[in-house]
């Protein structure tokens, strides 16, 4: 332990320039004006993959963006170890919310602030500085292959056909993913599932053009306000949602399951403070800890229609839009969520207005065992680094790609995050602690270490 501390002491200026040069491409795959960012990014992390160690490493087209593979594969005897990472990140809008440009990182009170900073850019990176030490100090415990994507951030949608077509190139035994959270740095913890997904559109149309709103308001519904009324009434009195058959295939937590769960440190005041609200929302019956990591939401991410310029503009608009994603849980699937959902929005929708719900992209709910190998040899490796057993937890967020590595390949995944909820994800001012990035560097090494003594 006392010799990776020791490498990352001396190598911490090197280690922290060459995430601020990956943090400085614009990689937004879901903006097609960052196309030629997106690629560059791609082109850079097949360097330093090289730099690292890596052999066999290749940019791999598809039909979107490439996917950057590598590998060390130095004795065929032992266990082999598939990374998992994006390259790209979130859009950084709005622009005139960065208190610095989203694109240029800088660092206040130890952290970085950038986009793609925690997600994932500063998290996927840990593993290729912690594979160029296990290189150089000849620490190799496990083979090692390296899948770093451009697509995450829209859907993954050719990660899938690049998967099926080469199942034997990433023939594994375990995934690693550092792409969640942990409580705080002072409460390790490790992620045991994830919530899957269903994005979709809806777009509300009323007259055939927009309408003064003094000539025709009053006569002609305003599509606006209709959509309005429409997403009100997907909850209830009591915050659940109110689409038929949408919580069907729900398992309910046991009573110990619940306790056990609520166990995890978790200060509600602090929670609020840091959020800016005065009291927390969400379907009754339930803990904020239980909301945001064992309970399907419905959630509208995005709302607009008529004129939304400087100044005032009297218009009542002929369309509105939404985009609504919604969080689900082991046993529900994306594929009958999205259909509940358009046949109810559409069966709601008045006959003075025309709508149609457009599906995005979607993923399914996993849980990871912790009684696995992998799970044990990150509990270890965590331990060691933070002098404190990890927590197990639930992670609110969505990688679809888990459940489809385990569908493709076969393979169990072990979510060895090291980011904080409150790293303002896909938010402005996104942040990553340089604590965290440089403890994730010492405590990869000893995940291989461990994973290799226990596979024994």
């Amino acid at each position: 332990m006392q010799k990776i501390k020791d490498y990352v002491e001396a190598n911490k200026d090197r280690f922290l320039d060459e995430l601020f040069e990956l943090l400085r491409f614009p990689s937004v795959s879901a903006d097609p004006q960052f196309k030629e960012g997106v690629l560059n990014t791609a082109e850079f992390v097949a360097q330093k993959l090289k730099d690292a160690g890596a052999d066999n490493v290749e940019i791999c087209p598809t039909a979107g963006y490439p996917i950057v593979y590598g590998e060390k594969i130095f004795d065929p005897s032992l266990p082999t170890v598939l990374v998992y990472g994006h390259y790209d990140v979130q859009p950084a809008d709005p622009l005139e919310l960065w208190d610095t440009p989203p694109f240029e990182p800088t660092v206040r009170d130890g952290k970085i602030y950038a986009r793609g900073a925690a997600d994932d850019k500063g998290q996927f990176y840990m593993h290729v500085k912690a594979f160029e030490y296990m290189v150089k100090n000849n620490e190799l415990a496990c083979n090692i292959k390296f899948m770093i994507e451009g697509e995450e951030e829209v859907g993954s949608a050719n990660l899938g056909i690049f998967v099926s077509a080469n199942k034997e190139r990433l023939k594994a035994d375990v995934i690693v993913i550092s792409d969640t959270s942990m409580i705080s740095l002072e409460t390790p913890s490790l992620e045991t599932g994830l919530r899957g997904l269903s994005y979709v559109e809806v777009e509300v149309t009323g007259p055939n053009r927009d309408l003064h709103s003094g000539v025709y308001g009053g006569a002609v519904a305003n599509p606006a306000t209709i959509l309005a009324k429409l997403i009100a009434s997907l909850h209830d009195e009591n915050n659940h949602i109110a689409i038929p058959g949408f919580y069907d295939d729900v398992v309910e937590l046991t009573d110990e399951e619940r306790k056990a769960l609520n166990a995890a440190p978790f200060d509600i005041e602090e929670y609020k403070t840091d959020l800016g609200v005065a009291e927390v929302w969400g379907e009754k019956g339930y803990t904020t800890i239980e909301r945001t990591g064992t309970r399907p939401t419905l959630e509208v991410n995005g709302i607009w229609g008529g004129y939304i310029g400087e100044g005032a503009k009297t218009v009542l608009p002929s369309k509105a839009f939404a985009k609504i994603s919604m969080r689900l849980v082991p046993n529900q699937k994306s594929e009958r969520i999205t259909k509940l959902f358009k046949d109810h929005f559409e069966g709601i929708a008045p006959n003075y207005i025309k709508v149609d719900v457009k599906p995005h992209h979607g993923g399914e709910p996993v849980v990871t065992p912790t009684d696995s190998i992998a799970y044990k040899a990150a509990e270890k490796a965590l331990e060691e680094t933070f002098n404190k057993k990890p927590v197990p937890t639930r992670g609110g967020g969505s990688i679809p790609i888990v459940a489809l590595f385990e569908q493709e390949l076969g393979i169990k995944t072990v979510l060895l995050g090291f980011g904080l909820d409150s790293d303002n994800l896909h938010s402005p001012n996104e942040k990553y602690g340089i604590e965290n990035y440089l403890k994730g560097i010492e405590t990869i090494p000893l995940f291989h270490k461990y994973y290799a003594e226990l596979s024994k």
